[in-house]
């Protein structure tokens, strides 16, 4: 079982880490972060996270419940009150040896809990690169549709990166945790 807990500056050094190179680091963030990853670049992206009395954004280390170990990173943001929206903006299995287990789904899934039943949130969004194809297939897993395509977004050496958007929202969540509900009974 993963569990989210809050990402803090005691955390930067394991993720510093994972992203060790600069393809990985762009697939990660886009172009938030420049490339090596630092503690320095790192302090501006937690301040002001993790604040329920000002939720624009949740940033969290995923760890396994069983091992205590950090195995992953995840984040929701953008998040409007208003329109009771957010957007998955990272997410990151750390050592390439715990990918394919079920990490990223686990991961997820926590965090459209947190989404749609803590904060309340209708629609939650995400991009992933078109050629990321065990993260849209985890994606899909969790429950997200399709919804276009926004083709050469990003230069990476000389090659174009096209995203795919996807979303999921709250009745489409609902319908998918009734099962759960039904074999828990």
């Amino acid at each position: 079982m993963i569990v989210l807990e809050a990402f803090t500056p005691a955390d930067f050094n394991q993720l510093i880490d994972w992203v060790d190179d600069e393809r990985l680091m762009k697939e990660w963030s886009g172009s938030m972060f420049s490339f090596p990853l630092t503690e320095a670049g790192l302090t501006w992206y937690v301040q002001d996270s993790n604040n329920l009395a000002d939720p624009s954004v949740f940033i969290y280390k995923a760890v396994d419940s069983k091992t205590g170990v950090t195995v992953g990173h995840i984040s929701l943001g953008g998040i409007s009150q208003r329109d009771r929206a957010g957007r998955i903006t990272r997410v990151l299995v750390g050592k390439t040896t715990e990918r394919r287990r079920g990490i990223c789904q686990a991961m997820i899934k926590a965090l459209l809990r947190i989404g749609f039943e803590d904060l309340k949130l209708h629609r939650i969004s995400l991009g992933v690169y078109d050629f990321n194809h065990a993260a849209i297939n985890c994606y899909l897993k969790a429950g997200f549709v399709q919804e276009g395509v926004m083709r050469d977004v990003v230069r990476h050496g000389e090659d174009y990166w096209s995203l795919i958007e996807m979303g999921i929202l709250e009745a489409e969540w609902q319908a998918l945790q009734a099962p759960l509900s039904a074999s828990a009974a």
